[in-house]
């Protein structure tokens, strides 16, 4: 075992996946075009963004009669996934089992909805997908919808 093997064994493990290079434009959009479908095939109003891994908008669709706020929820559901590296529904969970995580409240740059997922390569994260304009289980199947399309 050379010298750099050794500091590299002592290293810990990752706890959430590393930032990899950022989802392409193609990607992105064989991404929203199975969360667009899924959406559709349930008459589903939505909002589909994704983000690349420095929580930049890559690619939005605004379905008919998306409702307007969502434009921005989406957004900011993609940027949560990307920055904490994590699923916003984790955030959405740990508030409702209340006690020390309502301090997650006092966090400005976290959405805690479900809806927003990571987009792994090789098991790091090129991006994110949000989705608003529904119910926010209904967010998450269509936003896990084009993430399984990506093959995630």
């Amino acid at each position: 075992m050379t010298k750099s093997d050794s500091r590299a064994a002592n290293v810990p493990q990752a706890l959430t996946p590393l930032y990899g290079a950022p989802i392409t434009l193609d990607e992105a959009t064989r991404v929203a075009d199975a969360a667009r479908a899924e959406a559709q095939r349930h008459g589903w109003p939505m909002v589909i963004a994704v983000a690349d891994s420095g929580g930049h908008l890559v690619l939005l669709y605004r379905l008919d009669q998306a409702q307007h706020g969502s434009v921005l929820v989406a957004q900011q559901k993609a940027k949560t996934a990307v920055d904490f590296r994590r699923p916003t529904g984790a955030f959405e969970s740990a508030l409702a089992d209340g006690g020390l995580h309502w301090r997650l409240l006092g966090m400005t740059n976290l959405t805690p909805l479900e809806g927003g997922l990571p987009i792994l390569r090789d098991g790091r994260v090129i991006g994110a997908i949000g989705v608003s304009g529904m119910q926010s289980t209904q967010d998450a199947q269509a936003a896990a919808a084009g993430v399984v399309a990506f093959g995630a």
